[in-house]
């Protein structure tokens, strides 16, 4: 292994020193770590995924080919497209975090939620149901991990990479400033 100034050691220890990049990376393994987890869920342990479900995963799709684009411009020295990348991501985990509250808050029963996923909202006067599938309600939680529900996790954690890319954004223009 090469350790000196464009060896492999020198690239790898960047994303540790320096918190834009080390961001960056962060957003990657999150977005894989959350859409596995969520496949994990639902295909091996069997737990189905209400409309809201899928619609809180959408902006974990998008974080993986932002967050992979984010780790390969962070080993380069355009800082100006890392800082953009970063700001998109922010975003996307604002609203990740968003998504997840509102699900979380439709499970407590603090709002209502959508007519078309919600227990009070089910209408079957209108058409019959596919018997063939189970009715998956957006409004009941079927599993809490240390008393939150799977979208309040959702919610948690998109908060804590939304700190981790917001302080890489910060300290990146801060970098630049010196």
């Amino acid at each position: 292994m090469m350790t000196g100034s464009g060896g492999v050691m020198a690239s790898s220890t960047r994303y540790l020193r320096d918190p834009a990049a080390f961001a960056a990376a962060v957003v990657l393994a999150a977005a894989l770590f959350m859409i596995v987890g969520a496949l994990f869920f639902e295909h091996v342990l069997g737990y189905q995924p209400c409309e809201l479900c899928f619609l809180q995963r959408k902006p974990w799709y998008a974080l993986i080919p932002l967050g992979f684009a984010l780790t390969v411009v962070a080993a380069g020295s355009n800082r100006t497209l890392l800082k953009a990348g970063l700001a998109l991501a922010l975003i996307l985990l604002l609203v990740s975090a968003g998504l997840g509250a509102w699900h979380a808050g439709i499970e407590w029963k603090w709002w209502k939620g959508p007519a078309s996923c919600t227990a009070s909202g089910v209408d079957f006067t209108l058409a019959l149901p596919d018997l063939s599938k189970r009715v998956v309600l957006c409004d009941e939680a079927p599993l809490r991990i240390l008393g939150l529900s799977l979208a309040g996790w959702n919610a948690v954690v998109s908060i804590v990479v939304a700190l981790v890319v917001l302080r890489g954004l910060v300290s990146s223009r801060g970098a630049e400033a010196s």
